[in-house]
């Protein structure tokens, strides 16, 4: 947990593509800068070195010359003025001149360049951004993408042969092939049950009839039976086939509802399943209003309440509770049952795949319910999750995006349970 939080902390750490192309535009900026600034340091400092002496320097010198070579020494002097002793402290004072201004080149050049840079910092930040708006629409329209699952929307790039437009390019190719590879599948899962309907359909009208005529022996009504029971689990099969394949499609026909309104129907539609199993039920409604498609959300809580029925324990119970959480509405399904393996749990959201060997028992589903949970979660923009319980069974929630114009009503007070679940 430590080396995670660790790596969540150094990933904050690391400056965003903007700031990098901020940092190096200032940086090469300032760089520049400094050699413009040495390079006019150099070029003062020669300049200033090839002057001997300054022109008022030699012009005094030149006045003060004569008059100092006829001046005769007066006695009593501790020294002479001379004209070399002039034209030394002439020198000294150049030279002090000469670093003043130098240093005054380095302090103001320095100052005016940090200013600069200051400058040039927060034109950077303008720059990188303007420079990544073809980026931003990129991941933008990914995003929306990925939220409304509408492969058909395109980037369609305008501008120059350049690298963001070869990469919009690239993003758009690669949204045409998942649209038609995922329209195929989708074509392909959707025709082949309904084709597989057909037979099914006559198979169950022939063994129907057979079974019925008055000439038919134990033997055969027998048969018939146990071949309409098979014949149904097929047709379950591909009901589950068809609400798969028409699940990872973009939810068009949504409305406002209530998860807490649709648990309590479904638990009344599985009231009989329950008591024939010795289940009881055992309801929390809470207000968890949200938006999507009544059939698909009624489908999702059927799913999971009939798992949570059939696979569960004699006399076990099943938990159902809704309620709104951080701007979601939450659903929660738990039941009583075998233990579950915590590195199992996530493969029984794949389709066809069921616990341990359980494969073999198809007469509780086939295999396809909690895939369907997830394709309509994820297809409404929800999420869905289980984990097992110590005791026995799993705990399965589904998180859908909450609608924040529903009014407030308050929750049912406390708790009922009973056998019939309704």
């Amino acid at each position: 947990m430590s080396a995670a939080r660790t790596a969540r902390f150094t990933d904050r750490l690391r400056p965003t593509i903007r700031l990098r192309l901020t940092i190096l535009y200032t940086s090469l900026f300032l760089g520049a800068g400094i050699v413009l600034l040495g390079l006019t340091y150099l070029l003062v400092q020669n300049n200033l070195q090839r002057q001997e002496r300054p022109p008022e320097d030699r012009a005094f010198t030149a006045a003060a010359g004569p008059a100092m070579k006829s001046a005769a020494p007066m006695p009593g002097e501790a020294s002479q003025l001379t004209v070399q002793r002039v034209q030394g402290v002439l020198i000294k004072g150049r030279e002090d001149y000469q670093r003043e201004t130098l240093n005054a080149l380095l302090t103001q050049g320095g100052i005016a360049l940090g200013l600069v840079g200051a400058a040039g910092l927060g034109f950077g930040w303008l720059l990188a951004d303007r420079a990544l708006r073809p980026v931003h629409a990129i991941t933008e329209t990914a995003r929306r993408v990925a939220r409304s699952h509408d492969l058909t929307e395109r980037i369609a790039y305008e501008g120059p042969r350049d690298d963001v437009k070869e990469l919009a390019d690239t993003f758009d190719t690669m949204l045409g092939r998942l649209a038609r590879a995922f329209d195929g599948q989708r074509r392909f899962v959707a025709n082949a049950s309904h084709e597989l309907r057909t037979p099914l359909a006559i198979n169950r009208t022939l063994v129907d009839v057979a079974v019925r005529r008055p000439d038919a022996t134990d033997d055969v009504k027998r048969l018939g039976e146990s071949l309409l029971v098979v014949n149904g689990r097929h047709e379950r099969l591909i009901d589950g086939l068809l609400t798969l394949a028409g699940t990872e499609n973009v939810v068009v026909d949504a409305g406002p509802l209530d998860l807490a309104d649709v648990a309590g129907h479904v638990l009344r539609q599985a009231a009989p399943e329950a008591r024939a199993r010795g289940v009881t039920a055992d309801r929390l409604f809470g207000p968890a209003p949200t938006s999507g498609d009544p059939v698909l959300v009624e489908r999702l809580v059927q799913n999971l309440v009939e798992n949570a029925i059939r696979h569960n324990r004699d006399g076990g119970e099943v938990h159902v509770a809704t309620r709104g959480r951080d701007g979601w509405a939450e659903l929660t399904v738990a039941n009583t049952g075998p233990v579950v393996p915590a590195y199992e749990v996530e493969t029984i959201f794949e389709p066809f795949r069921r616990l341990g060997n359980d494969r073999v028992r198809s007469d509780r589903g086939s295999g396809l319910g909690l895939s369907i949970v997830r394709a309509t979660a994820t297809a409404h923009g929800g999420t869905v999750t289980a984990a097992p319980r110590p005791e026995g069974g799993l705990v399965v929630t589904v998180r859908l995006p909450g609608r924040a114009d529903a009014p407030l009503r308050a929750a049912p007070a406390g708790r009922s349970a009973s056998t019939a679940a309704g």
